[in-house]
Protein backbone atom coordinates (compact mmCIF):
# COMPACT_ATOMS: atom_id res chain seq x y z
CA UNK A 1 0.00 0.00 0.00
CA UNK A 2 1.42 3.32 -1.11
CA UNK A 3 0.48 6.57 0.57
CA UNK A 4 0.94 9.83 -1.32
CA UNK A 5 0.89 13.32 0.14
CA UNK A 6 1.01 16.42 -2.01
CA UNK A 7 2.26 19.77 -0.78
CA UNK A 8 3.32 23.13 -2.15
CA UNK A 9 0.05 24.48 -3.46
CA UNK A 10 -1.05 28.03 -2.86
CA UNK A 11 -2.05 31.34 -4.39
CA UNK A 12 0.16 32.88 -7.04
CA UNK A 13 -0.18 35.65 -9.58
CA UNK A 14 -0.29 34.90 -13.28
CA UNK A 15 3.23 34.49 -14.61
CA UNK A 16 4.49 33.18 -11.30
CA UNK A 17 5.83 29.80 -10.28
CA UNK A 18 5.00 27.07 -7.81
CA UNK A 19 6.65 23.80 -6.92
CA UNK A 20 4.48 20.89 -5.91
CA UNK A 21 5.92 17.91 -4.09
CA UNK A 22 4.54 14.41 -3.82
CA UNK A 23 5.91 12.43 -0.87
CA UNK A 24 5.43 8.68 -0.93
CA UNK A 25 5.53 6.06 1.77
CA UNK A 26 4.60 2.45 2.23
CA UNK A 27 6.00 1.03 -0.97
CA UNK A 28 9.17 0.54 -2.97
CA UNK A 29 9.22 3.97 -4.53
CA UNK A 30 11.55 3.22 -7.39
CA UNK A 31 9.07 0.65 -8.76
CA UNK A 32 6.33 3.22 -9.19
CA UNK A 33 5.60 5.52 -12.06
CA UNK A 34 4.02 8.78 -10.98
CA UNK A 35 1.60 11.12 -12.63
CA UNK A 36 0.12 14.49 -11.84
CA UNK A 37 -3.51 15.20 -12.56
CA UNK A 38 -5.62 18.24 -11.85
CA UNK A 39 -9.27 19.08 -11.46
CA UNK A 40 -10.35 22.60 -12.23
CA UNK A 41 -13.62 23.98 -10.85
CA UNK A 42 -16.54 22.50 -12.73
CA UNK A 43 -14.33 20.20 -14.79
CA UNK A 44 -13.25 16.60 -14.68
CA UNK A 45 -9.87 15.46 -13.47
CA UNK A 46 -7.31 15.64 -16.27
CA UNK A 47 -3.81 14.38 -16.88
CA UNK A 48 -0.98 16.89 -16.49
CA UNK A 49 2.36 15.07 -16.38
CA UNK A 50 3.98 11.66 -16.05
CA UNK A 51 7.37 10.41 -14.95
CA UNK A 52 8.35 6.78 -15.07
CA UNK A 53 9.92 4.79 -12.25
CA UNK A 54 13.50 5.60 -13.26
CA UNK A 55 12.81 9.23 -14.07
CA UNK A 56 14.03 8.60 -17.58
CA UNK A 57 10.75 9.24 -19.33
CA UNK A 58 8.42 12.18 -18.93
CA UNK A 59 5.21 13.11 -20.70
CA UNK A 60 3.17 16.31 -20.51
CA UNK A 61 -0.21 17.40 -21.65
CA UNK A 62 0.05 19.97 -24.44
CA UNK A 63 -1.23 22.89 -22.39
CA UNK A 64 1.70 22.74 -19.95
CA UNK A 65 4.55 21.82 -22.28
CA UNK A 66 7.41 24.27 -21.93
CA UNK A 67 6.02 25.60 -18.64
CA UNK A 68 5.97 22.59 -16.32
CA UNK A 69 8.69 20.09 -15.53
CA UNK A 70 8.50 16.90 -13.51
CA UNK A 71 11.27 15.15 -11.62
CA UNK A 72 11.77 12.61 -8.89
CA UNK A 73 14.27 11.73 -6.23
CA UNK A 74 14.11 8.03 -5.54
CA UNK A 75 16.47 8.38 -2.60
CA UNK A 76 13.98 10.69 -0.88
CA UNK A 77 10.77 9.03 -2.13
CA UNK A 78 9.57 12.30 -3.61
CA UNK A 79 8.45 13.68 -6.92
CA UNK A 80 8.21 17.31 -7.92
CA UNK A 81 6.08 19.23 -10.37
CA UNK A 82 7.72 22.56 -11.11
CA UNK A 83 5.20 24.96 -12.59
CA UNK A 84 6.26 28.21 -14.24
CA UNK A 85 4.54 30.91 -16.27
CA UNK A 86 1.34 30.01 -14.50
CA UNK A 87 -1.97 31.05 -16.01
CA UNK A 88 -5.38 31.48 -14.41
CA UNK A 89 -6.51 28.39 -16.30
CA UNK A 90 -3.98 26.36 -14.31
CA UNK A 91 -6.13 26.91 -11.23
CA UNK A 92 -7.10 23.48 -9.96
CA UNK A 93 -6.61 20.88 -7.29
CA UNK A 94 -3.48 18.96 -8.23
CA UNK A 95 -3.19 15.27 -7.47
CA UNK A 96 -0.28 12.90 -7.43
CA UNK A 97 -0.93 9.31 -8.53
CA UNK A 98 1.20 6.18 -8.59
CA UNK A 99 1.16 2.85 -10.35
CA UNK A 100 3.79 0.12 -10.19
CA UNK A 101 5.74 0.17 -13.46
CA UNK A 102 2.80 1.96 -14.96
CA UNK A 103 2.14 4.31 -17.80
CA UNK A 104 -0.95 6.16 -18.82
CA UNK A 105 -2.90 9.37 -19.00
CA UNK A 106 -6.15 8.03 -17.66
CA UNK A 107 -7.38 8.03 -14.08
CA UNK A 108 -7.92 4.28 -14.34
CA UNK A 109 -4.22 3.74 -15.03
CA UNK A 110 -3.29 4.59 -11.43
CA UNK A 111 -4.11 2.74 -8.26
CA UNK A 112 -2.79 5.11 -5.62
CA UNK A 113 -3.76 8.74 -5.17
CA UNK A 114 -3.00 11.60 -2.88
CA UNK A 115 -5.60 13.95 -1.42
CA UNK A 116 -4.60 16.85 -3.63
CA UNK A 117 -3.28 20.36 -3.15
CA UNK A 118 -5.00 23.54 -4.29
CA UNK A 119 -3.30 25.82 -6.78
CA UNK A 120 -4.91 29.16 -7.46
CA UNK A 121 -3.56 31.53 -10.09
CA UNK A 122 -4.90 35.07 -10.00
CA UNK A 123 -5.04 37.52 -12.89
Amino acid sequence: QVQLVESGGGLVQAGGSLRLTCAASGGTFDRYSLAWFRRAPGKEREFVAFINWTGGRTVFTDSVKGRFTVSRDNSRNTATLQMSSLKPEDTAVYYCAAEQYGYGKEIEDYEYWGQGTQVTVSE
